[in-house]
């Protein structure tokens, strides 16, 4: 049995598999997962309505991947500051960048791999672009 955090083989299996650039999509239970020949491999992680929380699987796939940069949509911005939230903000020290939710939606037909979580959260979704450690 493995000794890290992250026990989904199906998701330990992409990020070991993933390369510089890279991207592994963290998706709110609403986020809509292209299909087709083409489409990124779907991890359906989702069991109820909040179960897994976005933030516990971020947590777990940080664990394992060498993240060089994030997006998130503008929409999941918070606050007049215009911060990221807090399930972002409290695991990520990078800056994130940001873009229309529409536009998410289009770059995430590019990802490796997009993960449903049991998340209800508005725009709680983040593109994790791979990076290397060396």
């Amino acid at each position: 049995m493995k000794r890290h955090l992250l026990l989904n083989a199906e998701l330990s299996q992409v990020i070991a598999s993933m390369g510089h650039g890279d991207m592994l999509v963290l998706g709110d239970a609403g986020l809509p997962i292209p299909v087709g020949p083409n489409a990124p491999q779907r991890i359906d992680l989702a069991v109820c309505p909040g179960t897994p929380h976005l933030a516990d699987v971020l947590r777990a796939v940080l664990s394992e991947l060498q993240v060089q940069s994030t997006v998130i949509a503008t929409e999941a911005l918070e606050g007049d500051r215009h911060e990221p939230p807090a399930w972002y903000s409290t695991q990520i020290d990078l800056a994130p960048r940001t873009v229309s939710h529409d536009e998410f939606k289009k770059i995430c037909g590019t990802a490796r791999a997009m993960v449903r979580t049991g998340e209800c959260t508005p725009y709680a979704n983040i593109i994790l672009v791979a990076g290397v450690t060396f």
